[in-house]
């Protein structure tokens, strides 16, 4: 049996219909079982498991980890990251659970510039130190937290402090895909994998791409850090801590280029999906400009 945390969240999720097409019995943990999970409703597929637990919940967790054996944990970037996932690994080490899979980030090193990048860090020291098996997906950016442009490039702009630096755009997809391969196949299991898209792109190339598909014109607008903290805390209502993160994460792809690497294709024996066919994908988010 594995457990997955965060089966609500875009990777918890993209790695639950990984496994469900594997036939591979699955648990999904939910703070709200009473709500279907995404994209898995439907006769014509077999259930899911789906149990209450929340991180906060020692009792919880404790129930919803008894009688498997291994566990994908991915949570939302926030304060008490640190402090959550470390309780998780703990209780997972006292009930049974032998091999842990988890989401953590690039630059995940005690003096990173990003503060959640120290966090994620933190945690994988205290799995590394737990005696639990582990393998280690330090994935660079979601290409769905693209769909988080869309009401300012409805007002024709993109707004960043990155000016030509690329971003490795990575679909939560195939991170699910291989973090279902790091929970099935014992090649892949125990190691630490940065994982990205098959190209970057920085912000301009963006907004030309999403000119071509909407048939607006997109321009990018390059802030200083303080002027795109201030205008995420003002106009996208962002708590502070979060808005410190993405500026924190742009002036790293500055300060540290990215580029591409073939992880992806080497475990999963095909490319990943491009930026391209995302964008065409989600056109009407963007038409629409949805938030």
């Amino acid at each position: 049996m594995i457990v997955v945390m965060g089966a609500t969240g875009a990777t918890g999720n993209a790695l639950l219909h990984s496994l469900h097409t594997l036939g591979t019995p699955v648990r999904a943990l939910t703070r709200t079982p009473h709500r279907p999970i995404p994209g898995m409703a439907g006769a014509h597929q077999p259930p899911v498991e789906v149990q209450y637990a929340d991180a906060t919940d020692p009792h919880s967790l404790r129930t919803a980890f008894k009688g498997a054996d291994r566990l994908f944990l991915a949570m939302a970037n926030s304060p008490a990251q640190v402090e959550l996932e470390t309780r998780v690994i703990d209780i997972a080490a006292h009930t049974g659970i032998g091999h842990v899979v988890k989401v953590s980030a690039p630059a995940a090193e005690p003096d990173s510039p990003v503060a959640i990048s120290r966090g994620h860090h933190a945690v994988e020291e205290h799995l590394r130190a737990s005696g639990l098996g582990h393998t280690i997906l330090r994935p660079y950016a979601f290409m769905q937290n693209v769909l988080r442009l869309a009401p300012t490039v409805a007002q024709g702009i993109i707004l960043g402090t990155t000016g030509d630096a690329p971003f490795n755009y990575i679909d939560c997809r195939d991170i699910g895909d291989v973090a279902a391969a790091a929970l099935t196949r014992p090649d892949i299991a125990g190691g630490t994998y940065t994982l990205t898209g098959p190209e970057a792109v920085s912000y301009p190339e963006l907004a030309s791409r999403l000119t071509t598909l909407t048939g607006n014109q997109i321009r990018y607008v390059n802030l200083t850090s303080d002027e795109l903290r201030d205008n995420l805390i003002q106009n996208a209502h962002m708590p502070t801590w979060l808005a410190d993160h993405v500026t924190e994460i742009q002036q790293l792809a500055v300060t540290r280029p990215e580029a591409p690497n073939t992880t992806v294709s080497d475990i999963l024996g095909r490319p990943p999906r491009t930026l391209d066919a995302f964008l065409q994908e989600h056109q009407a988010h963007f038409r629409r400009g949805r938030s």
